[in-house]
């Protein structure tokens, strides 16, 4: 006699598990405990099997029935139900591990120990809010080169084509590392070159009229912030490094009687070792901030914690103190001010792009050359220096590169 929905209700359980029957082979078992599952028994190949339909009330008596008569359909066209269930299981299992989702993540564990905090929560954030939802779910050897598209004109349609560019550059070497450990054939990013508009070149806010210039250093002089902050925005001048070298430099890389500095090359951007000469002026200021961070680790500790190097966002907030837009001038741009002047001076261009800590085309090649054309440099600096004191105290300074 079929089962009704009182019935099932009202069954009680007893010491051992109990069978209540609804016919083809469906059956309710009403464990000792008081659970009450859903059971097929079938017969494939001359042997009886069994498989769970879920638990009651989750799956109702009608849901339970289609189950079984899906299940019934099966073994009509001659598949065992309980293999197809496994079979479906195991491609689950392997969506869950083939995933682009999930060879992105394994990628990004392996590789990003070796890159900067930085670089690492940047692309994982990509990833996260740019690819994971729309891709991420899909098996990473049949995401196609369309549907990759799709989500970088997305990133694009808000304005971000370089976040675009970067992502599909991401994207690229995730699927190179599926190709590697086989599980996928081929990178679809790779038919998407000139699918993008290019980027524009992105260019740092500095100034380059020599007047503005003293007027700026006038105005760091002047600065009424911390010591710390002010000793910062002094030496971004005379050093002209990138920002995040300059908040991070520590005192044991600084060597004030030998007038450098000497930044490891896991903190640079090209993972070189980068040698900065210190002209008179630099280790004139350095001199005086030693006797209040000195005994700590960093040049510019933070302002609540010791331990930690000076926020990114303190340079360009003391700037903007000092009345500069972020369109006028950034820490960054003193990067630019230098190159754009050193090149008009005359100074050999090599020795400035080495300066700047500039890529070199051959990786090996730059590892070795760190103090390329060190002696020029080292006169390049002081030189440099010299020029930014004269153009502080207000004079109309020419400089000429003396000969080498």
């Amino acid at each position: 006699m079929p089962l009704t929905d009182p019935a099932i209700r009202n069954a009680k359980p007893g010491e051992k598990p109990i069978r209540l029957f609804d016919g083809g082979g469906l059956y309710l078992e009403v464990a000792p405990a008081g659970g009450k599952w859903w059971r097929l028994k079938y017969r494939f190949s001359g042997k009886e099997k069994r498989i769970s339909l879920g638990v009651y009330p989750d799956v109702s008596l009608k849901e339970a029935r289609n189950r079984r008569d899906e299940a019934r359909t099966q073994l009509a066209e001659g598949i065992d139900p309980g293999e197809a269930r496994k079979a479906i299981k195991s491609a689950h299992a392997d969506i869950r591990k083939n995933s682009f989702e999930a060879v992105a993540r394994e990628w990004f564990a392996k590789f990003s120990p070796h890159w900067s905090e930085g670089h690492s929560k940047r692309i994982i954030r990509r990833l996260n809010r740019d690819i994971f939802p729309w891709v991420g779910s899909k098996l990473i050897c049949e995401v196609t080169a369309p549907e990759l598209l799709s989500t970088l004109r997305r990133i694009e349609s808000r304005g971000a084509l370089e976040t675009a560019h970067r992502v599909l550059q991401n994207c690229g070497q995730v699927f190179r590392y599926a190709i590697a450990t086989g599980r996928a054939e081929r990178d679809p990013s790779a038919d998407l070159r000139g699918a993008l508009p290019p980027t524009k070149g992105k260019h740092h806010a500095s100034i380059t009229d020599t007047k503005a210039i003293g007027s700026l250093l006038r105005a760091i002089d002047g600065y009424q912030g911390t010591f710390v902050t002010q000793c910062a925005l002094r030496l971004a001048p005379l050093v002209f490094v990138r920002p995040v070298e300059l908040r991070r430099a520590e005192w044991v890389e600084i060597d004030l009687n030998a007038a450098e500095w000497r930044i490891p090359a896991d903190k640079m951007k090209m993972k070189v070792q980068h040698i900065v000469p210190l002209a008179n002026q630099t280790v004139e200021i350095l001199s005086e901030l030693h006797p209040l961070t000195g005994c700590g680790r960093y040049v510019f500790p933070g302002v609540r914690i010791n331990s930690r190097p000076m926020s990114e966002n303190t340079i360009n907030s003391a700037l903007r103190r000092l009345g500069y837009t972020k369109d006028e001038m950034t820490g960054h741009g003193f990067r630019s001010i230098a190159s754009t002047l050193l090149n008009e001076q005359g100074w050999h261009r090599d020795a400035i792009e080495r300066q700047l800590a500039h890529s070199e085309s051959n990786a090996v090649r730059a590892a070795y050359n760190y103090a390329e054309h060190l002696p020029e440099r080292r006169k390049m600096m002081q030189a440099w220096a010299d020029y930014l004191g004269g153009l502080k105290a207000g004079g109309d300074v020419v400089s000429l590169k003396a000969a080498l």
